[in-house]
């Protein structure tokens, strides 16, 4: 199974600003509908259908993002997404921006979710079959703070671009 989904977007002109720059709000909105698709085609997990059968999806709780280059207008970007941490209620899920070679890093997003009862608007804990679907697909990551974690993978990018060359 995927751990590392991967797939490609078009930086479309609505979504940016007068400089051609994808709006900062917008990153947000490329991450989240792309870790959506993958759900569904990786994983086959449809958190609306999952909504409308159960009642139960989940909200994100928190965003924390970097902006380290700038993507444009009609650029093709490479969103990967992977899930780096779970527990009971909640999941963190890193996603970074790429050029489309993978050799520029564009953004990068850590996501918190939590699993929720939409129709009782309380907070709800993981089924065991979501909770085993976790432990396959989960990614730890070893920094604890997004800022290291950032710094992290800028510098193993850095090293494996000065290795290429």
């Amino acid at each position: 199974m995927e751990k590392r989904p991967r797939s490609k977007k078009v930086i479309r002109f609505q979504d940016c600003d007068p400089f051609n720059h994808l709006n900062n709000a917008r990153y947000i909105d490329y991450f989240i509908n792309t870790r959506e698709d993958q759900l569904v085609e990786h994983y086959n997990l449809d958190v609306f259908g999952e909504m409308k059968t159960s009642g139960k999806s989940w909200v994100v709780t928190s965003n924390q993002i970097s902006y380290i280059k700038p993507a444009r207008t009609m650029e093709t970007v490479l969103i990967d997404s992977q899930l780096v941490h779970f527990d009971d209620h909640r999941l963190k899920v890193e996603m970074r921006m790429w050029n489309e070679l993978e050799t520029e890093l564009k953004a990068i997003i850590w996501m918190t979710f939590t699993h929720v009862n939409v129709l009782q608007s309380t907070i709800e804990k993981h089924a065991d079959e979501l909770n085993m679907l976790f432990e396959e697909i989960l990614v730890p990551v070893s920094e604890v703070s997004f800022d290291d974690r950032v710094k992290g993978i800028l510098l193993k990018h850095k090293s494996q671009v000065h290795a290429r060359h």
